[in-house]
């Protein structure tokens, strides 16, 4: 067996903490089976669990995560597909989800998340219905195993289709009759017989004091009085009359004292009886339930991979996700949607672009992305840090068509608004070992030029992107530097975005689809006609005509004439 000390991130502390509190052997099993509640519920803080299991389930995965931000949109993804968690179980795994680092893998685990889709078209809610009071007890999964396969989602899920129904019904009948520990009524009519007298002798020791009170007055003696309560007893809690003999108080000091010690005496010996009975029929019905061992366990971690599956495929339904397509080298996608946006409402206008591949759209192993500030550049590069991540854990992405290489480092930085040497040496100690390393990497880098000179910072874009070219990487630089680039290696593009006015709110109108093989164009003159359009003042009039003559009166006039 494993030692709590093999796994990524337990150190002596953690493993004193877990072995107290669960036992190592079931740590072992929570971190194995990615349990991260059973953690928590040990002491864990739930992120600390959380780095745990992914480390120990995909710790190679995590290493794809080669920036920051890269991480940030990974976390942002897992958190919003555990939404869609079936059960807790499968949230517990959603949230330990890492990439897969072989396309093998990738294909299989979408292979499976896309028959649970076409389970959840086919079957709507009755698939769902099936985990209805799912508590994770064993009579729950076997109850759930059998609902999946009574739905007809055996069909998709070939894990519920080698199940063996009768063996799980039998174990069934025996879950149901088995609660905390004891045995539930109608189990067994001898022992639902003896709970039935043990609660009328209860009934009785409840009114002990007024029983004694009747039964004295109508008694001339001690033996009157012992007959009476041997007779009252028999009639209401249907005792044989032996027994309630055997219960007779011999010291009694009194009549209520008899009728107390004799009744204390009855309910001790039934309670006996009782506890005796049940255990011999709890033992029968776990005898049965170990009996069908195979196919509970088989149930069990059929309707776990079903939960989670279907966990996946509510997200990619929610979301409209399509079916990626694993190839080689690159990546391309035609009406890519950003699903960060998306989440938050905003209206997206689906884009089409490629880089290290084809497919109709583009040629060219990096591109140099330009255009209008808030023109969606940053936005266009999440997007294809979201439908990478996603094909790569196995799910649909948020695209009509995407066809997806595995890669060994995902770069993803954002602008960041620091302006100093300690950032531009972090950034570069980010960015540039995922391309020195052996594997495949995607750069997705967002205007260099933010962290340092603009003169050192076309230099050292320059450098990128021609280091990306060098080691057969591919990737998208953003930058408003591109004529500062030139002349750029044979296979590396400029790509331009275009704002292309104002809207009636004075809004900047910009059209998100890249122009391939252009300069994408700020346009300022936009932002000055807005800013003159919404002066209120000579003084700050006079100073936007100004700046009105400079980018092009023409245009400025032209653009509010527009609007």
């Amino acid at each position: 067996m494993k030692r709590l000390e093999d796994y990524w991130g337990v150190g002596p502390k953690t493993r004193d903490l877990l072995a107290d509190e669960i036992g190592e052997e079931a740590a072992v099993e929570a971190i194995d089976t990615s349990d991260v509640r059973a953690l928590v519920n040990a002491g864990l803080p739930r992120g600390r669990a959380t780095r745990i299991v992914r480390r120990a389930k995909g710790g190679a995965g995590l290493d794809v995560l080669a920036t920051r931000d890269a991480r940030d949109v990974y976390k942002s993804l897992l958190e919003r597909m555990g939404e869609y968690a079936v059960t807790d179980e499968a949230g517990d795994r959603v949230t330990v989800m890492t990439p897969f680092t072989n396309r093998d893998d990738a294909e299989e685990r979408l292979e499976r998340v896309w028959n649970a889709v076409g389970a959840l078209e086919r079957l709507g809610d009755d698939v769902i219905d099936a985990f209805e009071g799912y508590d994770e007890t064993e009579r729950a999964r076997v109850e759930t195993a059998l609902r999946l396969r009574e739905a007809g989602a055996d069909e998709e899920f070939d894990v519920l289709e080698t199940l063996d129904e009768d063996a799980l019904n039998d174990a069934l009948g025996a879950l149901r009759h088995l609660e905390d520990g004891g045995v539930a009524e109608g189990a067994d009519d001898e022992l639902d017989a003896l709970r039935d007298r043990l609660g009328a002798v209860r009934a009785l020791e409840d009114e002990a004091f007024d029983l004694a009170e009747r039964l004295s007055g109508g008694a001339a003696d001690a033996d009157e009085l012992r007959e009476a309560f041997v007779d009252h007893v028999v009639a209401e809690a249907d005792v044989t009359y032996d027994r309630a003999q055997e219960s007779l108080e011999q010291d009694a000091l009194d009549a209520t004292d008899f009728v107390t010690g004799s009744l204390r005496a009855l309910l001790g010996s039934l309670r006996a009886d009782v506890e005796e009975r049940e255990e011999e029929v709890a033992e029968e019905l776990r005898g049965r339930v170990e009996e069908n061992r195979e196919a509970v366990d088989a149930a069990t971690e059929a309707v776990r991979e079903v939960a989670f599956l279907l966990s996946l495929a509510r997200f990619a339904d929610a979301y409209d996700l399509r079916r990626p397509e694993y190839v080689e080298e690159g990546v391309s996608v035609l009406g890519a949607r950003n699903l960060a946006l998306e989440a938050r409402g905003v209206e997206v206008q689906p884009v089409d672009y490629s880089v290290g591949r084809d497919d109709g759209i583009a040629k060219g192993e990096v591109a140099v992305l330009t255009g209008a500030n808030s023109g969606g550049k940053t936005t266009l590069l999440e997007t294809l840090c979201e439908v990478v991540l996603l094909a790569q854990m196995g799910v649909p992405v948020a695209a009509e068509e995407a066809r997806v290489s595995v890669f060994d480092n995902l770069v993803f930085h954002r602008r960041h608004s620091s302006f100093n040497a300690g950032v531009l040496e972090s950034t570069l100690r980010s960015v540039v070992p995922p391309l020195t390393d052996e594997g495949d990497a995607l750069m997705l880098v967002d205007e260099f030029e933010a962290i340092t000179e603009p003169g050192s910072a076309a230099d050292l874009l320059h450098g990128l992107v021609t280091l990306t070219v060098e080691r057969d990487a591919v990737g998208v630089f953003v930058t408003h530097l591109a004529d500062d680039l030139e002349p750029l290696p044979e296979t590396a593009r400029v790509d331009g975005i275009f704002a292309e006015g104002l809207d009636d709110d004075l809004k900047l109108k910009v059209d998100y689809q890249p122009r391939f093989g252009t300069v994408g164009r700020s346009t300022p003159e936009f932002i000055v006609s807005r800013l003159i359009a919404e002066s209120d003042g000579r003084e700050n009039r006079a100073g936007y005509d100004v700046l009105a003559r400079a980018v092009g009166v023409e245009k400025v006039q032209k653009t509010l004439d527009e609007v």
